[in-house]
């Protein structure tokens, strides 16, 4: 459970905030009563995925007709956002 800290509680207590947020605890700053900030740890997974990893996660996935795929999201995205409802294409 997130436990909820004011600022003061944070500015005397934290060494002892830090060591637990470095455990893996978390924490919602409160200021006057209002939620500010999440204190949570720092993720340590990469920015990235390396190229071979993500063709490894991808390579499960069904493959899919091309010609299909652009007629699908064709349909989806308007081409002209400035034409109104029920206009015809130009």
């Amino acid at each position: 459970m997130v436990r909820q800290i004011t600022q003061h509680e944070l500015c005397d207590d934290m060494p002892n905030i830090m060591r637990a947020v470095e455990e893996g605890d978390s924490f919602v700053l409160t200021r006057n009563g209002t939620p500010v900030a999440d204190i949570v740890p720092h993720s340590r997974m990469p920015t990235f995925v390396p190229l071979g990893e993500l063709i490894e996660l991808l390579g499960d996935l069904p493959s899919e007709d091309p010609e299909r795929f652009f007629t699908v999201v064709g349909r989806a995205a308007d081409p002209d956002p400035h034409r109104g409802p029920g206009e015809p294409e130009q």
